[in-house]
């Protein structure tokens, strides 16, 4: 089971990493996902390219959909307000932080960028640091 989840993960990355590399050779956009999808909500007038932004995304999940199909289920026993409140703490947190850890982690470290090396080394310390205080200390 772990190396089909090993390979699945990794091949997803590798889809990943070409598509956001195709992203930039043919368009020349960083696949920063969060920016990509934020354009598309709240400023479709300013970006009249959003054909291409909703191929990326629909690309992206049906890709992950269909080439890699896992079964999964929604998070059980949490506060539908509490999920809310985490989704747009996330969201808020890629607005102040220029970028998601797609734009950062994949496309910003791949093109050696300090700003993302620093931002991705963040991510991961405070996400390291929030699961063991949720694990060990709020159950």
């Amino acid at each position: 089971m772990f190396e089909s989840l090993a390979l699945q993960a990794l091949l997803g990355g590798v889809l990943i990493g070409i598509g956001a590399a195709l992203l930039l050779a043919f368009n020349g956009r960083i696949a920063g996902i969060s920016e990509i999808l934020y354009s598309l909500l709240f400023n479709p007038l300013k970006h009249p390219d959003s054909n291409w932004r909703m191929a990326f995304l629909i690309g992206l999940v049906g890709g992950g959909y269909f080439m890699l199909p896992v079964e999964f289920s929604l998070r059980q026993g949490y506060s539908p307000i509490l999920l809310v409140i985490s989704g747009l703490t996330v969201g808020i947190g890629t607005r102040i932080g220029s970028g998601c850890t797609s734009g950062h982690g994949v496309c910003g470290i791949g093109l050696m960028s300090r700003r993302s090396m620093v931002a991705t080394i963040t991510l991961m310390v405070t996400g390291i640091i929030t699961t063991t205080i949720l694990r060990n200390f709020i159950g």
